[in-house]
């Protein structure tokens, strides 16, 4: 098995999680934003919303893609068992506190900002992506191990080929039609805590790592016809945007959300596919700042969102905060204080470890 290294897939997860955070920003400024749970601005930014459609379709079956490729890559010397440990660690383990430690206290600002009964209520909300994972996880390990068993066979070498053809990557498509003409979902972009999010996120999550799988050759096939690609999403966003009013059959949008994502694996791998000192640092950020942003983006509207300021001001300066007090949380708390570190993803630090065990010992001496 490949033991190369994708600084891209790492690259476009950074990426998603960015625009996630932008993302929740954004819904603050819309006049519907209290009836999901988002505190809402007194004043509307509703022209925000046209880029934020054009996003929603693909973001986050982008991120179940990206997900599946990193089980392919985590199972190269791995043991069923040294996996779903490893998994149980690094997404259950975050995903339970989560739910009882980090996600009420963005219910609290909730509650104080519009003066109502303060109480705790655990519960997964913007976390259910993980809660998604590990169940995706646990139900397709023996279907991943198979194919990891039988990996020699003539029949990856099939699909292969069958990826050097433009229409072998968009031919993934049909599942996500037929996804979306059985479960009927109200809303395609609606994917938390639905069956349409679950049944989209399993079939993204097993063809990310199908993808990666069938080797170079679908790489290879993205990025010789990104701009195709790309230019069919553009003609789908275009047709939704003027023809549908934004609300596209579900089936047309699964088609647009796969155009978009391959563009996007297309323009990573040509561009991004690249290490460094910077994206070292914020693949591992991301995760944790994934886990309290929402936490963050309610402290900063909250104290905000009151002051007399153009709109614009106001959004442009919740961005910053949002990112600013998430970066300081992470450098100097999470990153810092070992014990806190499994609680976010992040491996134990043993160098911290021995170094706090030894100063123990001197200290003793």
């Amino acid at each position: 098995m490949t033991t190369e290294r994708r600084h891209d897939i790492d690259w476009l997860r950074v990426i998603a999680i960015g625009l996630l955070l932008i993302y929740h920003i954004a819904i603050i400024f819309q006049p519907w934003a209290m009836f999901i749970g988002f505190i809402r601005s007194p004043e509307p930014m509703e022209v925000l919303w046209k880029p934020m459609t054009m996003l929603n379709v693909w973001r986050i079956p982008l991120l179940f893609y990206v997900s599946g490729m990193g089980v392919y890559f985590a199972i190269r010397k791995r043991t069923w068992k040294a996996l779903l440990w490893e998994r149980s660690r690094r997404i259950l383990l975050p995903f339970l506190f989560g739910m009882i430690a980090i996600v009420p206290l963005h219910f609290l600002v909730f509650q104080k900002h519009y003066d109502l009964t303060m109480g705790y209520y655990a519960h997964p909300a913007h976390l259910w992506f993980l809660g998604n994972i590990f169940a995706y996880v646990f139900l397709l390990l023996p279907v991943f191990f198979y194919l990891k068993k039988v990996e020699g066979w003539r029949w990856k070498s099939g699909l292969a080929k069958f990826m050097s053809n433009p229409m072998g990557p968009l031919s993934i498509s049909i599942f996500f039609v037929i996804e979306t003409l059985t479960v009927k979902p109200q809303t395609f972009e609606l994917y938390a805590q639905t069956w349409h999010g679950f049944f989209l996120g399993i079939l993204a999550f097993f063809f990310g790592f199908l993808l990666v799988y069938s080797g170079k050759t679908f790489w290879q096939t993205v990025m010789k016809w990104r701009w195709l690609y790309l230019g069919l999403a553009i003609g789908w966003y275009v047709i939704r945007w003027m023809v549908f009013e934004l609300r596209s059959p579900g089936y047309l949008m699964a088609i647009e959300s796969n155009c978009w994502i391959f563009a996007v694996f297309g323009f990573g791998y040509k561009h991004l596919n690249k290490p460094g000192p910077l994206l070292s640092y914020l693949s591992q950020a991301a995760y944790p700042v994934y886990i309290i942003h929402m936490f963050v983006l309610y402290t900063g509207s909250m104290f905000i969102l009151p002051l007399e300021l153009p709109v614009f001001v106001k959004f442009i300066a919740i961005i910053l905060f949002t990112f600013t007090v998430c970066y300081l949380i992470y450098e100097f708390l999470i990153r810092r204080i070992n014990f806190l570190r499994p609680f976010f993803g992040l491996k134990w630090d043993f160098t911290k470890a021995t170094t706090w065990r030894n100063l123990s010992e001197t200290v003793k001496n």
